[in-house]
């Protein structure tokens, strides 16, 4: 990458569902010539022109054209940025080129993938070249995974404050959320599963939650696959779709963190239903549907996703709990002002962007989850900036 690249960032399929929405909030927070400078980038400049204007960034926007299909002009692209922000997926079909060139160039690379065996496959193949050339590939920078990932850092950091030590067993449990999800969402799923089908690597690594810290093998892991009553919280639970994803990206933020939480570390993910008999209903009823929640002919398909009103009224609330086999608590919530998947994770990954440019030199070349790259000084941005909410309870 050059010493003095045009751009901090680039906004890669800023005509897509997700991609407007990212180019939307930096429009609105951060103009184009001020504290950031940024582009927006896709493969029809006239489409890319036609979303500058409906979303009503300035005409001077830059536009920059650039196709997964074409590794030139994604080299041109990457050697323009100091980072690019990708949202065109599902990242297994399309996502290698642009990893592959920002780690030859040394141009970080932030993306939304919730696919964890492709992202097992980028680690292999493009770990050795990003810390050489000093790349940061950063993985899962919207609701897969950051509210998760940052959760668990800032429970452990209270439970080290309190107690001195980190606890050893972590249940993240979704309070609260109302949202929807887009067409990419399901296409990445479909894609997922399909993969899954042909070759039976992958699916060892769906099954793995260690798949994404290679070289090392924790405990057994709770499998969070039916209806459960959970002892510490007094509350019936059930399966929680992206806890396959999320899971992962927490095992890996532990990993590449030296282990700060122990090399016995615990976690899982689960829905809270509530309390009796009716919260096991609701459990059961939402267990016997686990898996199915983004699947079938009439769900959304790509480019299509929550309305802006949706968007807007949509929320999500996630209470993560240390416990010790003494009985000793931590609890902490993560909460956000928008629909989870579209309206909060465009600004999970827009200020992700810019933590990793602006506040993370220090941060070495690699594969990252945006947790362990940034970590606190991520929580404060997206405090301050995003509409998130994190608190000890």
């Amino acid at each position: 990458m050059t010493t003095s690249p045009e751009f901090d960032l680039i906004v890669y399929g800023a005509s897509g569902f997700t991609g407007r929405l990212v180019a939307e909030y930096l429009a609105q927070r951060y103009g184009v010539a001020g504290e950031v400078r940024w582009a927006m980038a896709g493969r029809d400049a006239s489409k890319l022109a036609a979303v500058r204007d409906e979303i009503g960034a300035p005409a001077e926007t830059p536009l920059v054209v650039a196709d997964a299909n074409d590794p030139a002009s994604l080299k041109a692209m990457v050697e323009r940025t100091r980072a690019v922000i990708t949202t065109v997926g599902p990242y297994q079909l399309y996502g290698e080129p642009l990893v592959a060139a920002c780690a030859e160039s040394g141009t970080d690379y932030l993306d939304l993938c919730g696919e964890p065996a492709w992202m097992r496959q980028m680690i292999d193949r493009y770990l050795a070249q990003a810390k050489a050339s000093g790349a940061r590939i950063v993985f899962s920078c919207g609701f897969d995974s950051i509210p998760f990932e940052l959760g668990v850092l800032y429970l452990q950091n209270e439970a080290v404050r309190r107690f001195g030590e980190p606890a050893p067993r972590v249940k993240s449990r979704v309070r609260g959320m109302r949202g929807g999800f887009s067409g990419g969402t399901a296409a990445s799923l479909d894609a997922t599963m399909a993969a899954a089908a042909r070759d039976p690597e992958v699916l060892a690594l769906l099954k793995n939650p260690f798949s994404l810290t290679p070289g090392f093998q924790g405990p057994d892991q709770p499998k969070g696959n039916r209806a459960e009553y959970d002892e510490d919280l007094g509350l019936w639970t059930a399966p929680f779709v992206m806890a396959a994803i999320n899971t992962r990206n927490v095992h890996r933020s532990n990993a590449l963190l030296g282990h700060r939480w122990g090399r016995e570390f615990v976690y899982d993910e689960m829905i809270l239903t509530g309390a009796g008999e009716a919260g096991q209903v609701i459990a059961e009823k939402m267990a016997s549907r686990h898996g199915k929640e983004l699947g079938g002919p009439g769900g959304p398909k790509p480019g299509e996703g929550p309305s802006k009103e949706e968007r807007e009224s949509g929320f999500f609330d996630v209470l993560v709990v240390g416990v010790w086999p003494d009985g000793r608590q931590v609890r902490v919530s993560v909460k956000g002002d928008r629909d989870p998947g579209y309206g909060s994770t465009s600004k999970m990954i827009a200020e992700s962007g810019v933590c990793l440019v602006k506040e993370a030199a220090d941060v070495p070349g690699g594969v990252w989850v945006p947790g362990a790259a940034m970590g606190e000084r991520l929580i404060a941005r997206l405090e301050a900036n995003a509409g998130f909410t994190f608190a000890v309870e």
